[in-house]
């Protein structure tokens, strides 16, 4: 038995198996996670570099790549380190960051998601305002937003999870610090301010699916008037995709902080929390950004010998 102030680091999750199991097991993640920054950083230095792009959603764009490289940068390496190391240890500190860092590039990247909808919105379904609605200072406004959200509500979550006392021992269920892993070492009632707080963090996010439902739903039905059979099939193709992969992260990470425990297994666990919090940033780059041919266009300036995929 250990109390919250006499835990100097806690246990995560062991993979099972052989050893020949674990290295497969780091392997997988070493890709995922090279994938994120390869295609995240690819983003990232090309927007950054060419002028042209400085417009409001290549500059939302940018900002998602970083809070996607901040999302896996913050849970795999150490997962890795450890399956490496064959250990499972994670310092208190540690612990305490990751409970800090991971909701708080979540929700940012949450409410980014949103605004990003909004932006393609206007430029599609009121493009004669896209100046006014959207200028440079007001979209500064809206990213700064987004971080800020992220950060109080990360702030609210570490400061509630951290302070129950934790009486269940040190192991986790999980390859990093979750919050509802922490909460099932609780041994006080306090623990449902922290729930209540993850059902209030829940609707809000669900809040921000609707509406990103409604503004995809506008878009389509503005789409299906464009004459042109070529311009209503680039616009699907863009939308679409946005849509089921805002769907897949929401609905995996819902799963994940709201399922009741009486189905709580370590390897549905561990499946759903790869599926929320390592998949998304390695796919985002694809599905948002490098399937797009002015940024295509733009990566094969920057890199020699990059050719351009029609």
């Amino acid at each position: 038995m250990a109390n919250s102030s006499s835990i100097t680091h806690f246990l995560l999750l062991p993979f099972p198996g052989t050893r020949q199991m674990q290295l497969l097991h780091f392997c997988l993640f070493l890709a995922i996670y090279l994938a994120a920054l390869l295609g995240n950083g690819l983003i990232i230095t090309t927007i950054a570099w060419h002028h042209h792009l400085h417009t409001p959603m290549y500059f939302f764009l940018l900002n998602l790549a970083l809070l996607d490289l901040g999302t896996t940068s913050i849970t795999v390496p150490k997962s890795m380190a450890n399956y490496l190391r064959d250990t499972r240890d994670i310092y208190y500190t540690g612990c305490v960051v990751q409970v800090f860092l991971f909701p708080f590039f979540m929700f940012a990247e949450v409410s980014l998601l949103t605004i990003m909808s909004y932006d393609r919105y206007v430029a599609i379904c009121r493009p004669l305002h896209y100046e006014i609605l959207l200028g440079s200072r007001v979209c500064v406004h809206m990213a700064a937003t987004a971080w800020a959200c992220g950060f109080l509500f990360a702030l609210l979550h570490t400061a509630n999870t951290f302070s129950l006392p934790l009486c269940q021992g040190n192991a986790l269920d999980q390859f990093f610090c979750e919050i509802p892993q922490i909460l099932k070492l609780s041994c006080s009632t306090s623990y449902l301010r922290e729930l209540w707080l993850i059902v209030v963090s829940a609707c809000l996010s669900f809040g921000c699916f609707v509406f990103m439902v409604v503004s995809y739903v506008q878009i389509f039905r503005a789409v299906l008037r464009i004459p042109s059979q070529q311009g209503r099939h680039k616009a699907f193709s863009t939308c679409l995709p946005h849509l089921a992969v805002v769907s897949f992260f929401l609905s995996t990470s819902f799963f994940a902080y709201l399922k009741p425990s009486s189905i709580s297994y370590p390897s549905l666990d561990l499946v759903v929390s790869v599926l929320y919090s390592v998949v998304p940033p390695a796919v985002n780059p694809l599905i948002y950004s490098l399937r797009n041919q002015e940024l295509q266009a733009a990566l094969s300036q920057l890199i020699p010998g990059c050719s351009q995929k029609q």
